[in-house]
């Protein structure tokens, strides 16, 4: 899968791009905003061990958002089974560098659509920590709606808070 977009290009993680990866993910803002599993510091063995698995995972979910020929961000679903099989969670995180150009909500809607169309999905939903407006945004001009506040739901660096839920179905 390759979606080239207006403002970037969502492809495959390939060989070569761990390097921009580990220089554009070591970044304690970004780390603030998602899951403990994203490692920071974000070295260049972690980049290469992402690059590795995300490479050779089947079905393929994860991908690499391309800006001037080099991987600055990633977008992926995480699949659901039993009886939430027709559900996947949207991520997403890009290099801050190009933050508030509207690449993560053209990329979102896009790789939504794709989504749909290559899995048996009826819905793609994501949490946002209650404290990243920006996140919220990306995904409300992605045609995502807001479903949910979970209060208390969610504890990173020691601070508790709301996650916000926002989905989109089909």
């Amino acid at each position: 899968m390759e979606l080239k977009l207006t403002l970037s290009t969502v492809r495959p993680w390939r060989t070569g791009d761990e390097t921009s990866l580990a220089h554009h993910a070591d970044n304690l803002k970004i780390w603030q905003n998602v899951r403990d599993a994203f490692p920071h510091p974000y070295t260049m063995r972690d980049a290469i061990e992402w690059v590795r698995s995300a490479s050779s995972a089947e079905p393929m979910t994860n991908f690499a958002i391309e800006i001037d020929r080099s991987a600055v961000g990633g977008i992926g679903i995480v699949l659901h089974s039993d009886i939430s099989r027709r559900s996947a969670e949207l991520g997403y995180w890009l290099g801050e560098e190009y933050w508030g150009r509207g690449v993560v909500s053209e990329a979102a809607r896009f790789f939504s659509e794709w989504a749909f169309d290559n899995f048996d999905l009826s819905r793609i939903y994501a949490g946002v920590f209650d404290w990243n407006t920006a996140s919220a945004r990306v995904l409300e001009k992605a045609g995502f709606e807001f479903e949910a506040r979970l209060k208390k739901a969610v504890t990173k660096q020691g601070r508790t808070g709301d996650e916000l839920l926002y989905a989109i179905t089909r």
